[in-house]
């Protein structure tokens, strides 16, 4: 069974540099920052050096804040959306009230917007999460345990 790894800080810089090329904003890891073999990124407070994690065996670690793929993107979760939603000034996508409810029951949305990628979902001053806007549909990564 492979470990999480505990990123450098040359790694988290380059994950730091993905979140500024999508959404626009500089963000600094105040935190430890742990990846596991299937590019998840996980958070955790720093004290947790203190810790010896060699001999234990564990999947995740501390807030899930998203997933790298291939290096050239993040989907961040509804958390890490929240943290950097409020930096963020590009890749925004605001939804009225029933987009955003249909968006949290589950459903892919149909959008007209010219964005393309990974985009932040926003509803008034509440951010949502992260979805795929591609050729003006809105793909849903809401977990199953978290619809409405």
């Amino acid at each position: 069974m492979q470990k999480l790894k505990i990123l450098n800080s040359k790694e988290k810089k380059s994950i730091a540099k993905l979140i500024s090329s999508q959404f626009g904003c500089e963000f600094k890891f105040n935190y430890e920052v742990f990846m596991n073999p299937k590019n998840k990124i996980f958070i955790l407070n720093k004290d947790v050096a203190n810790i010896s994690l060699d001999n234990l065996r564990v999947n995740s670690l501390g807030m899930y804040f998203g997933l790298v793929y291939d290096n050239k993107e993040i989907r961040l979760s509804m958390e890490g959306s929240q943290m950097i939603g409020p930096l963020a000034t590009t890749n925004i996508l605001e939804l009225n009230d029933t987009d955003a409810k249909q968006w949290m029951s589950g459903e892919d949305i149909e959008i007209d917007s010219d964005m393309n990628g990974y985009v932040l979902i926003k509803n008034k001053d509440d951010f949502l999460g992260c979805g795929r806007l591609s050729n003006k549909k809105l793909y849903n990564y809401v977990q199953k345990e978290r619809r409405v």
